[in-house]
């Protein structure tokens, strides 16, 4: 058999060990890794921001959510969040959640198992510098490596994904378009995947303005918009 096909196979072996096979495991068989609320009474649904917080948008999307009466939480690059620490505790005094979303939003199919580690530590030491206790974490782009279970399990973390999303970093999506499908496709107990940095250019804008079309028409129909934390993950 030729050197390279040779090699080739090896190489397409470790990649399926160390990301594919893990990421199956993560995303559709761990009892570990979270993707709705298990709240029993109202309907609950729980809005989560990642990337940022990034200073041309957080604020702002803040005041949305203080205007409606909606927590939240922000899974943070935690470079974005050394960088920008009066808005990290700007979000804390709102009353919503800090939660790591690694170091630099990068994916953990791109990663050795060292910058895989490295990306937890480096991530968590900033944000417990900040000042910030982090119990859960996403994982950028919802995927997983080997050592990402394990990682969190180390740490104490919490994995929590989503079951509902709007796609509101691409380039062509539109306000209207993602507050209908925050209007027709929430329902209860479900976690929103959003995001306050990132994306297309300016794609946040829209999101900010899909959930100041949405937010009342949703808590119009009875739903209440709750951090993590208040589960029972």
């Amino acid at each position: 058999m030729d050197i390279i096909l040779i090699i080739l196979i090896i190489l397409s072996l470790m990649f399926m060990i160390y990301c594919i096979i893990p990421n199956l495991y993560a995303r559709n068989i761990s009892k570990t890794v979270h993707k709705t609320l298990n709240l029993s009474q109202g309907k609950n649904v729980a809005l989560t921001f990642d990337d940022g917080p990034d200073a041309r948008y957080t604020l702002n999307l803040l005041s949305v959510l203080e205007k409606y009466n909606a927590k939240a939480t922000f899974f943070v690059a935690a470079r974005n969040a050394d960088s920008n620490r009066e808005i990290i505790n700007k979000i804390i005094l709102d009353g919503h959640e800090v939660a790591l979303h690694t170091y630099k939003h990068k994916g953990m199919w791109q990663m050795f198992p060292w910058e895989t580690s490295k990306e937890f530590e480096v991530g968590l030491r900033i944000l417990e510098k900040i000042g910030v206790k982090v119990h859960y974490y996403r994982p950028p782009w919802g995927t997983f490596n080997l050592l990402t279970l394990r990682l969190c399990k180390k740490h104490n973390l919490k994995t929590v994904l989503w079951s509902k999303q709007a796609n509101d970093w691409e380039k062509n999506n539109s306000i209207d378009n993602i507050s209908n499908i925050l209007i027709e496709k929430v329902s209860k107990n479900d976690i929103v995947l959003l995001h306050d940095c990132g994306g297309a250019d300016n794609s946040p804008l829209k999101t900010i303005g899909a959930l100041e079309k949405c937010l009342p028409i949703l808590i119009d129909k009875g739903y209440k918009f709750v951090k993590i934390s208040e589960d029972v993950l």
